[in-house]
């Protein structure tokens, strides 16, 4: 593996453009015509359920930032980031694959199967396809995981933002902007250029207008908020995205979010082809075996754990089968706004790997490594000793030792990159705090859209024993089911509780992406493409199998010893309940592959079996 040291960055770039491209050309259209037969005449749910408020049909570039900023939270910038303790080498080679042949194909089939089943969530489908038992269980369990997921990913964004006015300050800006941009949009014919535009302008001038804003003391003042005011104003903001016409905050912000994020892993690559960084990290460290002071296991299983937004994520199933479905104007953009989105996703969690592995080993691990651990680990291999950290420290400001979860060493490696370009070396500072705000902005962007979907799952829930609830038009049944989920992970961040289940986020969103794809291939085998449900049922299973490894890893050799019994508890409740989802969900396969196609569906399809749209 020597010889693979001291790549430079810009090779991995290019390979990973070369893939990408590759992939979206022949296995995407392959995914879009073979396997899923997408098909531009028949109607989408979001035209024939239009309802102007959830059900919208809505531009594929529009509807594509939407979904490509809420499935892209922290997920593919942190999980990269401390995946880089193993070497770059597992990271890219996960993320290359892992997205191309698994999370690509996890969001195109989640996406068709909810769009086939009237924008409906996975609980509902399993319920359709496998059982109403087996789709109770997994909405508990997606229910479970979702709440979880929510309360991290806010915690992940107020350790962002608190006390950071620029950066609040932009984030709050984005969304007045956001409901200019959709009130032009709404009712102006043909206008999505224009409110981009407008939209753009507005963004550029807040990034730019609130620098200098905050360089005034007072106002400054204003939006140096605390942890707790910052909790309280995620989750009413959480609420009101939830409760609103989705044309209104939701969509817009996301889509206009989409530019700033995007704009910013472009002037990353840039400054790679510009300065040609050289990967500091090698290709393998000695921590593939386990014993690191950041992820504690092995790279086999972990590596598929700790990256997963970036290669294939749970999450993204929640999104899929939540508010883009219910956008979706033509079924053939299954394959634009499912299988290309997680491509640029899966860029962006190079990106980031790329960040992080340009800094020196000994800076990377000093600022992932608890302070309190870090002199025994420094004692334990002296050659990993800081090189360029204090000067960091210093040039921005902050200390950054011990500074973990990933986030800061992500901002540091942005800015060190941004920082050898001429000229900017005095602006270093300004890099670092505009990328804590890149990330905060990547962060929120899945938590309004996450709790929306969240109250489409409880309002389903609640209308099994209150039928009422499944009006999706009645006002009572929205706000009530949105002020129980907000709640539900409000309250956990507010306290910060679920700081300490953090761990369990990765477990369950591994599962939850099998569920998604086993689930799916369930589908298929009944509309009678079995020999073309592999491509869904073989990563599937493989993610199925690599998880429950992880987790019995976990529990066994970190939570037990550590007598935390509470998480072990919950990490087998996830893992209990997702194995009685798989059990069901094979027993139905074998019963479907021997039944022979002889029925037509609503579309046209001879299927195995005829089942309620």
């Amino acid at each position: 593996m020597e010889f693979l040291n001291g790549v430079n960055a810009l090779t991995l770039i290019f390979v990973a453009l070369l893939v990408f491209a590759i992939a979206y050309r022949y296995y995407g259209l392959f995914m879009a015509n073979k396997v899923l037969r997408l098909n531009a005449n028949r109607v989408t749910p979001a035209i024939e359920f239009a309802d102007g408020k959830d059900y919208v049909a809505t531009n594929k570039n529009v509807l594509f930032g939407h979904h490509f900023a809420a499935i892209a939270a922290a997920g593919p910038l942190v999980g990269p980031v401390l995946a880089a303790q193993f070497g770059y080498l597992p990271g890219a080679l996960w993320i290359l694959i892992g997205c191309v042949l698994a999370g690509g194909v996890h969001d195109m089939v989640v996406l068709f199967a909810s769009v086939r089943h009237k924008g409906e969530s996975l609980a509902t489908i399993a319920g359709r396809e496998i059982g109403k038992g087996t789709g109770l269980i997994a909405g508990f369990a997606i229910l479970f995981i979702l709440i979880l997921t929510l309360a991290g990913l806010s915690l992940a964004c107020i350790s962002a933002m608190h006390e950071a006015s620029w950066s609040l300050f932009i984030v709050l800006a984005t969304m007045p902007i956001a409901i200019i941009m959709g009130l032009i949009m709404r009712y102006r014919k043909n206008s999505v250029t224009l409110a981009s535009i407008i939209g753009g302008v507005l963004l550029i001038a807040a990034i730019i207008g609130g620098h200098e804003l905050m360089q005034v003391k007072e106002i400054s003042n204003l939006f140096y908020w605390n942890i707790n005011t910052i909790s309280i104003a995620i989750a009413v903001y959480g609420f009101l995205a939830s409760v609103l016409p989705v044309w209104l905050l939701l969509v817009p912000r996301d889509y206009l979010s989409t530019y700033l994020k995007i704009g910013t892993i472009l002037m990353l690559a840039v400054g790679v082809i510009f300065i040609h960084p050289t990967l500091q990290m090698p290709a393998i460290t000695r921590f593939i075996h386990g014993g690191g002071p950041i992820i504690g296991g092995p790279v086999l299983p972990f590596i598929f754990i700790v990256i997963a937004c970036g290669a294939i994520s749970g999450f993204h199933a929640i999104i899929a089968t939540g508010t883009t479905p219910k956008m979706l104007t033509n079924e053939k953009e299954i394959l634009f706004v499912g299988y290309g989105a997680m491509l640029v996703e899966g860029f962006v969690a190079l990106m980031a790997l790329i960040a992080a592995c340009t800094l020196v080993p000994g800076d990377y691990f000093a600022i992932n490594t608890p302070k309190e651990l870090y002199d025994g680990f420094l004692a334990q291999h002296p050659q990993l000793h800081t090189v360029d950290l204090n000067y960091f420290s210093e040039r921005i400001g902050v200390d950054l030792h011990g500074r973990t979860g990933g986030a800061v060493s992500l901002a540091v490696g942005m800015a060190h990159i941004f920082n050898k370009i001429p000229f900017m070396n005095d602006v270093m500072a300004y890099w670092y705090n505009f990328a804590i705000m890149f990330e905060a902005v990547f962060i929120l962007t899945a938590i309004d859209a996450g709790t929306r979907v969240g109250r489409f799952f409880l309002q389903e829930m609640l209308g099994n024993a209150i039928p009422k609830f499944n009006d999706k038009n009645w006002i009572p049944g929205i706000i009530i089911s949105s002020l129980i989920f907000t709640f539900s992970w409000g309250y956990l961040v507010y306290t910060g509780n679920v700081s300490s289940i953090w761990p369990l986020f990765g477990i369950s969103n591994q599962l939850l992406a099998a569920c998604g794809l086993i689930v799916c291939t369930t589908m298929l085998i009944r509309m009678n493409r079995k020999k073309y449900a592999l491509c869904a049922a073989i990563p599937g299973v493989f993610m199925a199998l690599i998880t429950f490894w992880a987790g019995y890893e976990q529990v066994k050799n970190i939570y037990l010893p550590k007598e935390q019994y509470l998480l072990a508890f919950l990490a087998i409740l996830a893992m209990l309940l997702m194995l009685i989802v798989f059990v069901n969900t094979f027993k139905r396969w074998y019963k479907l592959l021997n039944i022979k196609a002889e029925k037509v569906d609503y579309y046209g399809d001879t299927v195995k079996e005829l089942v309620e749209r």
